[in-house]
């Protein structure tokens, strides 16, 4: 049976926070801020609705003619 991989977690600095901030107010989408920051998508998420901040990115609405 493999070895149960463990996952390295690493705290928040206020740097991070920061820079989540600075990211949702520019509407940046979660997965995009999750690269930034080098973290999963889902932290990034979580850590937004702990703070209290919207990740909510508005979609382009498609032109058709």
């Amino acid at each position: 049976m493999p070895a149960k991989r463990r996952v390295a977690r690493r705290e928040w600095s206020s740097r991070d926070k920061r820079e989540l901030k600075n990211l949702a107010r520019q509407k940046t989408p979660a997965r995009i801020i999750g690269r930034r920051l080098k973290r999963t998508e889902g932290a990034v998420r979580q850590k937004a609705f702990a703070m209290g901040l919207s990740l909510r990115a508005r979609r382009r609405a498609s032109r058709r003619k």
